[in-house]
């Protein structure tokens, strides 16, 4: 082992200010939840093919504790309440410091949010967007306001080169209401109605408790993006599940013209056509990059998802072992749960906000929404690990068709996408490290 893996793998974690951020690093800028563990991930670049027999997987235990220790321990400034404030009894003082912690850390966030605004709104401003600064930049999440240009950049539907964008946008809209037109020209009657039936079947189900996908516009909107891509995809068809995936990119480009906080109670019946067609017209184009990422998870016999089933079965065995042995002991399958989970990418475990942030990263990682996303369920179960370890069989899979994520916030999800890029970086590419080594039980 090299002098380098050794002070990574043995060094302590210094104590980090609010203000710290590294510099001249390839891996993507993680949230500000665990600046430590932004090192830790920019340091897993390394060779993990060489002198694996030196690894000691404990040390990434002692690692994880030094960082929980340090980040326990960062200094808030706090805000002066006057010179009386010295006078104040010890329990007036706690009392103080609470509520200072409390505004400092509000005070950061909105500095924080404000200025990560400003780079997204300069780098979208460039003549030619440099999409690996895009990429390290959205990795730790995109702002609202910034985030339906980046999606389309980061998905290849608009090209880098800001002159080009309006051409190809009208090209590709145009094509839409082409495609639309000469498909429903007839109405529904003369459709492919097996496809339609299911499709007019499933989009009443998609996000039922959110009120926008309950309005009879947008579930024709979605009916007309489903059918389309079906159409035009006939070795595939429309298999259930798609009508999950359309939602993240039309929640994100219809903020474009309505805040998310007003979504849910706005009058979709005095909604500009042209908008909504827009949204549409950009949805089915953004599914369809997706679909061609992912094709293998539809198609007859879904050998994609058997495989990335197959690798979590793998990755669960090398993370948590004990918690492997005693879903073998009670015959639980990985298909039995984690089916729906790559099917579906996981929209029906996790709230839309939550996805979406989600999303942010997939678009930054090279084959986000397979590979990625395989790590991420990895690291989805082996977060439940102590609730499973004492259930049988029933009882597990109804807890993991059920996982308790409803009241999940930002944290919870910057914590999930950590773990799983470290798990991406230990494990990705490196046969010999996933076959001969087991990774301690670890927690962020």
């Amino acid at each position: 082992m090299s002098d380098y893996q050794k002070y990574f793998w043995r060094r302590s974690s210094p104590q980090l200010s609010r203000s710290y951020s590294p510099t001249g690093s390839n891996s993507p800028h993680l949230s500000n939840s665990s600046q430590q563990f932004k090192d830790y991930l920019s340091a897993t670049d390394c060779d993990w093919n060489d002198d694996l027999d030196e690894f000691d997987p404990n040390d990434i235990e002692k690692l994880k504790r030094n960082t929980l220790t340090s980040l326990s321990s960062i200094d808030i400034p706090m805000m002066s309440f006057g010179n009386n404030s010295n006078l104040s009894s010890p329990i007036e003082s706690t009392k103080h410091k609470s509520i200072d912690e409390k505004t400092a850390n509000e005070i950061a966030r909105i500095n924080n949010d404000i200025v990560r605004f400003k780079k997204f709104e300069a780098l979208l401003k460039e003549p030619n967007v440099d999409i690996v600064k895009l990429k390290k930049l959205s990795w730790s999440g995109i702002p609202e306001e910034c985030r339906p240009e980046a999606w389309q950049i980061l998905m290849g539907y608009l090209p880098c080169n800001s002159n080009e964008r309006e051409y190809v946008l009208k090209t590709k809209r145009n094509e839409y209401v082409k495609l639309v037109k000469e498909t429903f020209k007839n109405g529904t009657s003369r459709l492919n109605q097996s496809i339609y039936h299911q499709i007019h079947i499933d989009v009443p189900r998609t996000n039922p408790d959110i009120p926008l996908y309950q309005n009879p516009i947008i579930q024709e909107s979605l009916e007309k993006i489903l059918y389309c891509w079906a159409i035009q995809h006939p070795t595939i068809g429309y298999v259930q599940g798609i009508n999950d995936l359309i939602t993240p990119f039309y929640h994100v480009f219809l903020s474009k013209y309505i805040p998310l906080k007003s979504i849910s109670r706005f009058d979709f019946y005095s909604f500009p056509k042209e908008q909504l067609t827009i949204v549409e017209a950009d949805s089915f184009w953004c599914l369809t990059i997706l679909l061609d990422e992912i094709q293998d998870n539809y198609i007859h016999a879904q050998p994609g998802i058997v495989r990335q089933v197959e690798k979590m079965n793998e990755l669960t065995n090398r993370i948590d072992e004990p918690l492997y042995n005693h879903l073998k002991e009670e015959n639980v399958n990985f298909l039995q749960f984690a089916f729906r989970w790559m099917n579906c990418l996981l929209m029906r475990e996790i709230s839309l906000p939550n996805i979406i942030r989600m999303w942010d990263t997939y678009l930054c990682e090279a084959n986000g929404f397979s590979e990625f996303h395989t790590y991420v369920c990895a690291a989805l179960l082996e977060k439940w690990s102590k609730e499973l370890i004492t259930q049988e069989f029933q009882n597990i899979i109804i807890f993991l068709q059920h996982i308790p994520t409803k009241n999940w916030t930002d944290n919870d999800i910057e914590l999930l996408l950590s773990e799983a890029y470290m798990y991406k970086s230990l494990f990705h590419d490196s046969p010999n490290h996933l076959n001969h080594i087991t990774c301690t039980k670890i927690k962020i």
